[in-house]
């Protein structure tokens, strides 16, 4: 939950593409004509009040499966959707999830010594690399 709320705030793309074959309908009655090619914000659907409440507050909870059951499976993109999603999402994430069990198991992560900021490229980074402070866990430090 941790991990896909990071994702919501925090996608690695910013927004993704589409070339429509065919008209197609919306909601409201609109039609997208063939031809267009239309640009999905993934920060747009991840941070939109009408589905997330309090969208810039980071809350895993957003995620128990109690909290999402209801929520459209195109709410959270961090990878894209459909058959054009990310072909590596099922690796990427399994391997978030051992890092970050790895790396929480023997270090207290700190801020670093200066604020990060978004730099906004073909996929989101932090500007000058992200620095934080480290603490190894010992034994006593183990909760």
């Amino acid at each position: 939950m941790c991990i896909k709320e990071s994702l919501r705030l925090h996608s690695p793309v910013l927004a993704l593409t589409r070339y429509y074959s065919q008209n197609m309908k919306t909601a409201g009655d609109c039609i997208i004509p063939q031809g267009c090619l239309c640009l999905i914000s993934i920060y747009g659907v991840h941070r939109n009040p009408q589905v997330w409440p309090d969208p810039e507050v980071y809350d895993p909870m957003r995620f128990d499966p109690e909290n999402s059951h209801k929520r459209s499976s195109h709410a959270f993109i961090p990878f894209s959707a459909g058959p054009r999603n990310c072909i590596g999402q099922n690796f990427a994430m399994a391997e978030m999830r051992v890092v970050v069990a790895q790396t929480l198991s023997r270090f207290r992560i700190l801020p670093g010594p200066r604020p990060v900021r978004r730099q906004y490229q073909l996929v989101l980074r932090a500007e000058g690399g992200l620095l934080l402070n480290l603490e190894t866990l010992d034994e006593s430090n183990k909760e």
